[in-house]
């Protein structure tokens, strides 16, 4: 793969449960995340939460970039993402379904000129349609042991 086809980033453990996600892009800020109390102190979001805003936030760039090519203006835009938790048939917790809204602020001229974007702009959101298609992930577990110490008398 092309260097423009990857990326990349590292999660390294704080305490508990917390992460600080370094994104590997220069000036892009780090960010922490945590499991909910009990698990965890709830410090920042968890997994759960962070794939329901990308979804939600692939969806709103790619709808605000159909609109913006077909020269309607976007005044604003609110996006609403609610999750919800099944058991899978092992009583495994799984997010069951992301449900998204979007709400961009245009007048009524432009709204009736959305109808295209409206049938597009799914398509085009890479974070969405991975979800709904499957994502391969593969995982491999690379210990790294510690050297032992020996007990000072």
């Amino acid at each position: 793969m092309a260097q423009a086809d990857r990326f990349a980033l590292t999660l390294t453990l704080q305490d508990g449960y917390a992460f600080t996600v370094d994104f590997g892009h220069e000036g892009m800020p780090d960010l922490e995340v945590d499991e909910p109390p009990p698990l965890g102190a709830g410090r920042g979001p968890n997994a759960a939460r962070l794939l329901a805003a990308a979804v939600g936030n692939c969806l709103g760039a790619s709808l605000l970039y159909c609109l913006r090519r077909s020269k309607i203006e976007v005044h604003g835009l609110r996006t609403e993402v609610e999750g919800t938790f099944v058991r899978n048939e092992r009583g495994r917790m799984r997010i069951g379904e992301i449900r998204v809204t979007l709400a961009p602020d245009v007048t009524p001229e432009q709204r009736e000129r959305m109808g295209r974007c409206l049938e597009l702009f799914e398509d085009f959101c890479i974070v969405t349609e991975s979800v709904r298609h499957g994502i391969k992930v593969e995982v491999a577990v690379e210990p790294a042991l510690l050297q032992a110490t020996s007990a000072i008398s």
